[in-house]
């Protein structure tokens, strides 16, 4: 019986728990790997005198004794009590004797078949609390000689280690130095634990890995990058984020070193810190880096670009990503067009678009609506006040969003009036009036169903045209598909007439402005009054004046004061002129200094005439 409280003993003494064993080829140390997986030992007998494992490292050689199928026989006993086995085996087991444990003797002995075996509760249940840095002590397989011997970090140093990382400016002198006294023996899993380490600061996880990248027993790999980049990436800290760039680019051109999506996770984490030009900088360095690009790479490049309006290298990487056939999904295809969009790079969206047809991908519906919409916007050159329209683009834009139209699907067409009304507006803007009223047509026969304002675009430019008869086509065509012609169709026909003095049709379209609506807006009046000055018919215009309020409208003090110049300055009728001033003050309104010195100055000339002409 002394030889399952003597075993236990002995174990507790070897046995080290650790998660980042060191990968080993030989398979006396990968039954040591089970056996370490599987128990966690009181943290204070690691201490314990290494001067027995030197002597009985064989003990570690036994391939049957360290076998699963060991482990799965026996069973737990909750009985037994660990510092009573540790006193029991200290006194009764003779250390000196290796043939004790002779795999034969103790796997045919009755006490293991009868369930007192090594792997009882006190075995796991150890007495003392467990340190931290329990499942962080290393170990790594050596050839002395020929014989086989594990090295494994110290659980007291290797908690010393962490303490080291989590402390934010407490540390005397240099971390490095720290680490250097420390003495830890590195493999790529105990790094990679290290990294994953809660409640450490970047800083210091980033000293400490370009510490390991020193060390000539340590190979930094690509997973160690990849897990640092990951660690300090979920931390939105711009300070942090540009340190673990220095960092990237430092090791950047070891060839391997960086991968494609560690440089991914930076573009990110720069894209989520508005940092644009930090993030491009990044884009740069794939090529430099040995790194593929991708098309997240181009999706995140272009995506932050946009966002800190830095369009032209947004267009720049939009290039790169076309001649590499990187595009990514459809919906962030439909996202670049939009982005492109908004910083009024609708042509370049439209290469972007071109291409993806071509590659049979049809970005959403509502990136293609914005898109025709966005080609069909004026453009103007020039900075403020000095803007002037560049009709060469636009017709150059709109010809592109005309073609665009046909690529709808028949279910989509018929819900497409926005897209389509915009075309229209910007062919009727540029004077094409014949193309608008084609397009017109074409959507009365194959949708989308044209509306008021479809007809009212068309009718405006026929009536700039000087078309009247074709406008007025248009208008009874309007009525025939259950349409109403508003206030701005009316007005709209007047205005046309009225530029071409024709002022009796004019008024007959007023008339039957007035049946078909009890309130007109102050531009038909504007029209009529602004049509009759031109023809010195004043006496009409001060009717039309008169008649705004009958139909709701209040003449402004813009209609009074141009009424009252055209008066003074071309009949010199400045009676008139006094009476619409007298009429502004009842409507409480107050005629500007400038005009009333013109109906003075009118009225000194015309009595200074009267006087000259009178006999003497």
């Amino acid at each position: 019986m002394w030889r399952s409280p003597a075993f236990r003993a002995n174990l507790r003494r070897r046995v080290v728990v650790s998660n980042l064993l060191h990968p080993t080829v030989h398979s006396q140390v990968s039954c040591h790997e089970t056996l370490i997986s599987t128990l966690r030992p009181d943290a204070s007998l690691f201490r314990f005198s290494n001067s027995w494992v030197s002597k009985k490292s064989e003990f570690y050689q036994r391939n049957t004794f360290f076998s699963s199928s060991a482990f799965e026989s026996c069973q737990d006993s909750p009985s037994e009590s660990p510092i009573a086995e540790a006193d029991e085996a200290a006194e009764d087991f003779d250390f000196s004797s290796t043939s004790t444990f002779d795999e034969n003797d103790m796997f045919a002995s009755s006490e293991y078949e009868s369930g007192d075996s090594i792997f009882e509760e006190g075995a796991d249940s150890v007495g003392v609390d467990e340190g931290i840095a329990e499942t962080f002590v290393g170990a790594m397989a050596m050839q002395d000689e020929g014989i086989e011997v594990v090295k494994e970090n110290d659980p007291d140093r290797v908690e010393s280690l962490l303490s080291l990382l989590q402390s934010r400016g407490t540390v005397t002198g240099s971390v490095v130095s720290h680490f250097e006294e420390m003495d830890l023996i590195l493999n790529e899993e105990f790094v990679l634990k290290v990294l994953g380490t809660p409640c450490v600061p970047a800083e210091n996880l980033i000293s400490f890995a370009r510490w390991a990248l020193q060390k000539l027993d340590f190979k930094v790999t690509t997973r160690v990058v990849g897990s640092l980049v990951s660690t300090i990436c979920q931390e939105n800290s711009k300070r942090d984020a540009y340190t673990l760039w220095d960092f990237v680019n430092e090791i950047g051109e070891k060839k391997g070193l960086v991968s494609t999506e560690s440089l991914n996770e930076l573009i990110g984490q720069f894209s989520r810190l508005g940092k644009g030009k930090a993030a491009f900088d990044v884009f740069n360095k794939f090529e430099d880096f040995g790194c593929l690009l991708n098309a997240e790479s181009y999706y995140f490049t272009i995506e932050v670009l946009c966002k800190r309006s830095f369009y032209d290298w947004a267009f720049l990487a939009c290039e790169k990503m076309l001649e590499a056939d990187k595009l990514p999904a459809i919906e962030r295809v439909g996202k670049i067009i939009s982005y492109l969009c908004k910083g009024d790079r609708a042509k370049e969206a439209h290469l972007v678009y071109l291409y993806a047809k071509d590659k049979k991908i049809y970005p959403p519906r509502s990136s293609i609506d914005f898109l025709i919409c966005s080609l069909s916007r004026n453009k103007r050159t020039g900075k403020g006040t000095e803007q002037e329209l560049d009709k060469e683009l636009d017709k150059e834009t709109v010809s592109l969003a005309l073609e665009m139209l046909n690529d709808y699907p028949g279910v989509d067409r018929k819900s497409a009036i926005k897209p389509f009304s915009s075309v229209l507006k910007k062919l009727c803007w540029i004077q094409d009036v014949g193309r608008a009223k084609r397009l017109l047509l074409e959507m009365i026969d194959a949708g989308p169903p044209p509306g008021n304002s479809s007809f009212n675009y068309v009718i405006n430019g026929l009536t700039k045209a000087g078309e009247m008869d074709e406008a007025l086509k248009i208008t009874e065509m309007m009525k025939t598909r259950g349409l109403k012609p508003d206030v701005y169709t009316y007005s709209v026909i007047m205005s046309g007439y009225a530029r071409d003095g024709a002022m009796e049709e004019a008024c007959k379209i007023y008339d039957e402005a007035k049946k078909k609506h009890s309130k007109l807006a102050p531009v038909t009046y504007h029209t009529l009054i602004r049509g009759f000055c031109r023809l010195e018919q004043f006496d009409k215009a001060v009717d039309i004046l008169g008649e705004m309020k009958q139909y709701g409208v209040q003449p402004s003090h813009d209609e009074y004061n141009k009424l009252i110049k055209s008066i003074c300055l071309k009949s010199l009728d400045w009676e008139a002129a006094e009476k619409l001033q007298d009429q502004m003050g009842e409507n409480g309104l107050i005629l500007n200094g400038r005009t009333r010195a013109l109906i003075s100055a009118v009225k000194e000339l015309t009595e200074g005439d009267l006087e000259v002409s009178s006999p003497v």
